[in-house]
């Protein structure tokens, strides 16, 4: 099949455009479906399709990943010049717009920022030069009470055992889910899943925003939770799986995003392990046109399912 442009431009939306220029920046269609939040199985759908209609091979797959083809390149260099194009004329339709001033504050923490916010962030204030974000990294369990205290209008935290969401309205946001990160000599590495049962007995590395959730679970077997490390960061506790010093528990965002050599990611099959992100918003407080604008624009897509499912 050789390149019709008219059927070019009916057959493919911009969507497919953004997914392929991700697949080309990850050089992973696996972590360029988690950038665009949609399963890896439709993002490698949405791509082969895009080949088909474009009559020409635009990625070369290989064992690590993929590359863009010479056809592929020309490809990225038009699209980006496309989104760039675009750019311009949403920031200056938006003179023309509501015109909408004012602040609006985001609290939410690094986990849920760097997989699924910040690149949303980014596109409202594209949208709206003139609104101001102003932006608060907290621990998951703070989140919601800086929304019921009026120090956040809108908030993005993960479900958790414990958390009083009595002051406040939730709207589902994303879907992902936890997974055991564990070094590549570990005998869990070549399990397909793993369950908490199976990752209490080992020196386990537990970020301090996890302890309420894996203390319930313990509580639940009837087993005792003492965990070797205790650590506040994700990247510290990945590190140390790296070492060989244990193993960890992670949203798989983060894992794949982080790509760390030496472990591996092997999916928890509890339950509890699916990890639902929620906004949350004041339930006695009226939002400003601002923040209901930011929040229109994040329930703009639809929840997806956790990564890789």
């Amino acid at each position: 099949m050789t390149f019709n442009r008219l059927h070019f431009i009916r057959q493919v939306d911009l969507f497919t455009l953004r997914l392929f220029l991700s697949a080309v920046d990850e050089q992973q269609i696996g972590r360029a479906a988690i950038r665009e939040n949609i399963a890896a199985s439709t993002a490698t759908k949405r791509i082969q399709d895009f080949e088909e209609i474009a009559g020409v091979p635009l990625l070369e797959r290989t064992p690590k990943g993929v590359v863009a083809t010479p056809a592929g390149e020309v490809i990225v260099r038009y699209i980006r010049k496309l989104f760039s194009d675009m750019d311009d004329m949403r920031a200056e339709i938006a003179a023309f717009g509501e015109g909408l001033r004012g602040e609006v504050f985001v609290a939410s923490a690094r986990s849920i920022f760097v997989p699924f916010l910040s690149r949303e962030l980014g596109n409202f204030a594209r949208d709206f030069p003139q609104v101001d974000l102003v932006l608060r990294e907290l621990e998951n369990t703070a989140i919601v009470q800086a929304v019921i205290q009026g120090d956040a209008d809108i908030g993005v935290f993960a479900m958790a055992p414990g958390l009083d969401l009595g002051g406040i309205n939730t709207h589902p946001y994303r879907t992902d889910r936890l997974v055991a990160v564990v070094p590549e000599a570990h005998p869990l590495a070549a399990h397909a899943s793993v369950s908490f049962e199976e990752l209490v007995p080992e020196n386990l590395i537990v970020i301090s925003a996890m302890h309420a959730t894996f203390a319930k679970a313990a509580r639940k077997l009837g087993g005792e939770y003492k965990p070797k490390y205790s650590v506040r960061s994700t990247g510290v506790a990945m590190s140390l799986a790296q070492a060989r010093l244990g193993v960890t528990v992670q949203p798989e965002c983060d894992v794949v995003q982080a790509q760390i050599d030496g472990v591996v990611a092997v999916p928890m099959s509890d339950a509890w392990a699916r990890r639902i992100v929620q906004i949350a918003t004041p339930r006695e407080r009226t939002l400003s046109p601002a923040a209901r604008a930011l929040l229109e624009q994040l329930l703009s897509r639809p929840a997806d399912t956790p990564p890789g499912a």
